[in-house]
């Protein structure tokens, strides 16, 4: 048996969060599929009903995918409540090299990650700048406040 695997993620403005994901993940809004011009289009024509298609939604992208087909989907679903606590999970953007790539490096890999995606619109929450244990990292959330780290 096949099995996909594809991230789903509660939110209450689902572009703005594509936006900030697709960037922060060099991904890409997902198109809509079998040449609809929107999801919105491509649900009506599969035939979900109008009354399960609130205002808005499927006019933009919601998800986000990787363009070279190697990572997991990603969908943005509109929740009403807001988030309340720390999440449970996060994603680690590991942008330095690993290990093997000196310090100083990694370092000023992370710290250019960091300002793009402060640009972007996450928040720095705190830089974790440990050489003893060969560790330059920052803890970091998006524009909903989920927590991530740039690694």
């Amino acid at each position: 048996m096949e099995m996909t695997l594809q991230l789903t993620i509660d939110c209450s403005d689902p572009q703005r969060m594509v936006t900030f994901w697709a960037r922060a993940l060099n991904y890409v809004p997902e198109p809509a599929p079998d040449g609809h011009a929107t999801w919105r289009a491509y649900w009506e024509a599969r035939g979900v009903p109008a009354d399960e298609l609130p205002p808005g939604a499927g006019d933009v992208p919601e998800s986000i995918v990787d363009p070279e087909g190697r990572g997991p989907r990603v969908w943005f679903q509109q929740v009403p409540e807001p988030k309340t606590a720390k999440n449970r999970w996060h994603f680690d953007l590991k942008v330095g090299g690993g290990r093997d790539v000196p310090l100083d490096v990694r370092a000023q890999r992370v710290g250019a990650a960091v300002d793009r995606l402060v640009e972007a619109g996450a928040t720095l929450l705190r830089l974790k700048d440990e050489p003893e244990m060969g560790l330059y990292a920052a803890a970091m959330r998006d524009p909903e406040g989920n927590e991530f780290d740039v690694v």
